[in-house]
């Protein structure tokens, strides 16, 4: 299939491409944590790139839950002008702009003192690193209930801020993706035990969302293939969940897979198959989108043009890209001239897979603060350099944030 024929959702909507730039964690937010004048110069660079989605990095619906410091909180309106900013650059050449919308469960930080909950009292396994999470509690009903007007609340301000749809985050063992896992969800009560009882927070939140926003407002959910953990949720329980899904309404399904504690979306899954090739979880999502009556979306380590090609010859529908983008935001611009770009970062050959993982991620917000100043990007950059700036700057955006949770209680 030719990767620039546009692709028609169910609702209508025509995305002008097959490329999506999937969802990264950006940790650009402004001083009220609403979106920067350097985050809204970096999605008019992916703009101008023609890339026909953006997904933007995770937008947090409760300012006391957060994925890290520096994020995007979408809890009211009191911000709106700076949200309609955002939409208006990402749409500036024709393409769609959805908020990935997320509540983070028990992958937040400790550093950021806060109530931490989970479904289960389950803690975060990372070795040496799981000092850096706090044991979550286990969450009540009316928690549940919370989060899931929390999402729907957060989709209806994003419409009405120009973005054309939104993607619900239950993916990479966040708390929609934790009520998922078996290993996180040891609850006996109606969110628990069967795999119908552990997707039905996700389930209810999709219907409320859906039910909430206009016809023509774009819901998708972005769900892992697997988790890569023994006794985890499955590619069985993702065709199961893809089955549910499938009357609610729902857009664009985007196929990932892991979590912090088995990180494959970096390509170091503890599968092999998902190492086969540069598409990380094409063989995963071909099983899956067997079942899926709605366009399937796979991201994962496409970074060449004939991969993306390969990803959708073989059924899929949309090709979602991460690190290539951050490191070339043009790239589909250039395919389409016929430029066989391939964009890569310098390798990590740590043996420490947790270490390598979060040094990888702070490669690529690297490359993201340089697009946002107008630089051209540098995937050569050390790890250990950009593992040390990253920190150095978690460690200003933790004291910020605490402050700024300070003013909102005064």
């Amino acid at each position: 299939m030719n990767a620039f024929t546009p692709l028609t959702l169910p609702n209508g909507a025509v995305i002008p491409n097959r490329f999506a730039k999937a969802a990264m964690e950006e940790n650009m937010a402004d001083q009220d944590h609403a979106p920067s004048e350097a985050l809204i110069r970096l999605y008019r660079t992916w703009a101008d790139g023609e890339v026909g989605l953006m997904i933007t990095g995770n937008v947090m619906v409760d300012r006391r839950a957060m994925t890290g410091p520096g994020g995007v909180v979408l809890e009211s309106d009191a911000h709106g002008e700076r949200f309609k900013a955002w939409s208006a650059a990402a749409k500036s050449k024709g393409g769609h702009v959805w908020m990935q919308l997320n509540h983070p469960g028990r992958q937040m930080p400790a550093a950021l003192k806060q109530d931490t909950m989970a479904p289960s009292e389950v803690p975060m396994d990372l070795g040496n690193f799981s000092k850096q999470f706090m044991p979550p509690r286990a969450m009540t009903a009316a928690d549940i209930a919370d989060v899931t007007q929390r999402f729907v609340r957060a989709s209806v301000l994003a419409e009405t801020f120009g973005f054309t749809g939104v993607q619900i985050h239950a993916a990479h063992g966040y708390l929609l993706s934790q009520f998922l896992s078996p290993i996180t969800n040891k609850r006996t009560d109606r969110w628990g035990g069967s795999i119908d009882n552990r997707a039905r927070l996700l389930v209810d939140v999709v219907k409320a969302v859906r039910a909430a926003v206009g016809p023509d407002f774009a819901v998708a959910v972005k769900v892992n293939s697997a988790d890569f953990q023994r006794g985890g949720f499955s590619s069985e329980d993702a065709k199961q969940v893809v089955a549910m899904l499938n009357p609610l309404g729902v857009d664009l399904i985007e196929l990932s897979g892991g979590s912090y504690e088995a990180p494959a979306m970096h390509g170091q899954a503890r599968d092999g198959r998902t190492l086969a090739r540069e598409a990380y979880f094409l063989e995963f999502a071909k099983d899956i989108s067997s079942v899926a009556e709605i366009p399937v979306m796979v991201t994962g380590g496409i970074r060449r043009q004939p991969v993306a090609e390969q990803v959708l010859d073989s059924g899929i529908d949309m090709v979602g890209m991460a690190t290539a983008l951050a490191i070339n935001p043009h790239l589909p611009k250039e395919w389409r001239h016929g430029t066989p770009s391939a964009p890569v970062l310098r390798p990590i050959t740590w043996r420490n897979k947790v270490l390598a993982s979060v040094a990888y991620m702070a490669m690529v917000k690297h490359q993201l603060r340089r697009l946002s100043l107008g630089k051209r990007s540098h995937p050569n950059v050390h790890p250990a350099f950009a593992l040390a700036q990253e920190q150095l700057g978690t460690t200003v955006r933790t004291c910020q944030y605490r402050r700024w949770l300070q003013r909102q209680a005064a």
